[in-house]
């Protein structure tokens, strides 16, 4: 259907179980087969007529021909796909060998898109962990990062659910997660500050409550290119 009632579905369903659908919430479990396909066929209507409103004709500039199900279609299934998709799967192990020293992962490629104007915002991530009885692989810290940062996002609350999203996991001894990106909000538009970057953190246990160890680990990530 194009006229928004696969949405409305979507959202009545999220309701009645008492669930929030924001920007950067994950509803993937309240989707049904077959309505991401539904989705992305409303938003190329609504973007197809939102191009029109900007006064484009669409049905006869061959450059434009079928941009509204291609963007339809990125923002789906890539932009905002951490979204509607489930979280990774991710396998965790037994720290065997008791390590109760910090290591540190990154830097990690970062994608999002700004809340406010929907444009890019590109960056690295680090992250600093000293584990307890559980750690996981080196590769799943980019694979988290790049399911939590592709929605669309504040860069404060971005490098927050990050942090969550790896804690939950592993309820580590301490966590720290920094995240350095370029908003094309700032550097496209407005007043268009090219090379400006903002960098967020989230200290979590030692390295909130220690100085001295989060000192170690900021010089360990400096090591790693922060």
């Amino acid at each position: 259907m194009l006229d928004g009632s696969t949405a409305s579905t979507v959202i009545t369903r999220l309701r009645e179980r008492g669930r929030a659908f924001g920007c950067n919430d994950n509803i993937a479990d309240c989707l049904e087969p077959g309505d991401l396909d539904l989705i992305e066929a409303d938003v190329a209507y609504h973007l197809e007529e939102a191009l029109w409103a900007l006064v484009i004709d669409t049905r006869n500039d061959p450059n434009m021909k079928d941009t509204a199900q291609r963007v339809a279609r990125m923002l789906v299934r890539e932009a905002f796909a951490g979204r509607y998709a489930p979280p990774p799967r991710i396998t965790d192990f037994p720290n065997a060998k008791n390590l109760d020293e910090i290591y540190t992962v990154g830097p990690i490629t970062i994608r999002a898109t700004c809340a406010h104007h929907l444009l890019p915002i590109m960056g690295q991530a680090w992250v600093g962990v000293i584990p307890t009885e559980r750690i996981i692989g080196l590769s799943k810290f980019s694979r988290l990062a790049a399911w939590v940062l592709a929605r669309p996002h504040i860069q404060e609350e971005a490098v927050v659910q990050l942090a969550d999203t790896i804690e939950a996991l592993i309820k580590p001894n301490a966590l720290g997660v920094v995240i350095r990106a370029e908003h094309q909000c700032m550097t496209f538009r407005g007043v268009k500050d090219q090379g400006t970057s903002m960098v967020t953190s989230v200290m979590r246990g030692m390295f909130r409550d220690s100085a001295e160890a989060r000192a170690e680990l900021f010089a360990l990530l400096r090591g790693l290119g922060f």
